[in-house]
């Protein structure tokens, strides 16, 4: 008999083990900011939620309460597509959202006309937030825009916040000075600073704003000085019509000038002074304090994606506060994410 043999099969040679599936969070290239970290987390929000109520959800509504993005206006040729731009952003955000722009002057369509086109406005009859494109709690944000909300009797309003201060304001101004060349990194023995180049205001709350939006600014670049320069620290019409009051002391007072001096003053080369651009659209105001510049210059804040996230932020906001500005609370609104 033939002695039987264990048959060992040849073992089959492994495949080629399969390549690392891709990093599902891949490390930016640029680690991101405080409020370009905001910005992903409302993007990927945007995604999945339908629609917030405070307190409980509910189903989506039909006619979500107007937006009305309210700007300065300007004769600058560069203001009018700069804001519109802003706009088209804005609708792409939140699709769905009728999004409507009034002006405090010098430019159309006027807030008050825009106002009474909403009393036949097939979404959202009736009911509209007014966000202004300003920064701070000026006299427009404190007693025009109520004003307007007032007179526009057939309105269930309110007004939001200015964009001011906010994260998402400072990433877009800390995004257009790196735009504008400012440095990044070791800066090599160079002191670099900035002045934050606002409209200014006789409100004392308004010089507040501008200063917290400055010194969240400079925690933003590691702690670079920035100090507020205003473009119009002393207006020529008061408040109320009465040109002969005089600003208040606790109102903006340094102009963009005498900032830069101060900071020259500090040890500061002139070379290494930029200046941000606190304004939503190009301007006089904005010329003239670029034009100052003896360092980077940044443009205006535009069509800057954290500023349209900032307008619908403030319009959310808004809806979800207890009590609004306007001459109504819009109760039942709902808040589209």
């Amino acid at each position: 008999m033939t002695a039987s043999t264990t048959n060992h099969p040849t073992p089959e040679p492994s495949p080629a083990a399969p390549p690392p599936p891709p990093d599902p969070c891949p490390r930016p290239a640029d680690p991101l900011g405080a409020a370009g970290l905001a910005c992903e987390i409302t993007a990927e929000l945007s995604s999945r939620l339908r629609t917030v109520r405070l307190h409980r959800f509910r189903r989506p509504t039909a006619r979500p309460p107007a937006l009305v993005v309210v700007a300065h206006g300007s004769r600058h040729p560069g203001a009018a597509p700069a804001v519109r731009a802003l706009l088209a952003r804005v609708r792409a955000l939140r699709p769905g959202l009728p999004v409507h722009l009034g002006h405090l002057e010098l430019d159309e369509p006027l807030l008050a006309d825009t106002l009474a086109a909403l009393r036949d406005a097939p979404a959202a009859p009736g009911s509209a937030v007014l966000v202004p494109l300003l920064f701070g709690h000026g006299h427009h944000v404190t007693r025009d825009l109520p004003a307007a909300l007032a007179a526009a009797g057939h309105l269930n309003g309110r007004t939001a916040s200015p964009l001011g201060p906010d994260a998402l304001l400072v990433e877009a101004l800390h995004d257009r000075l790196l735009e504008a060349g400012f440095p990044t990194g070791p800066h090599h023995g160079h002191r670099p600073a900035v002045v934050l180049a606002a409209a200014g205001s006789r409100a004392a709350r308004s010089a507040r704003d501008t200063a917290r939006t400055a010194r969240l600014l400079s925690a933003r670049l590691g702690g670079v000085p920035v100090l507020p320069g205003y473009a119009n620290p002393s207006p020529a019409t008061a408040p109320y019509g009465d040109a002969s009051r005089r600003p208040s002391s606790l109102a903006a007072s340094l102009t963009v000038p005498e900032s830069l001096r101060a900071l020259t003053d500090r040890g500061h080369r002139p070379r290494d002074i930029a200046v941000a651009a606190c304004f939503a659209a190009p301007g006089r105001f904005a010329d003239q304090c670029a034009a100052l510049a003896p360092g980077p210059a940044a443009a205006p804040l535009g069509d800057h994606p954290a500023l349209a996230r900032l307008v619908l932020h403030r319009y959310d906001q808004a809806l979800c506060a207890r009590t609004g500005s306007g001459t109504q609370d819009i109760g039942a609104a709902t808040v589209a994410v």
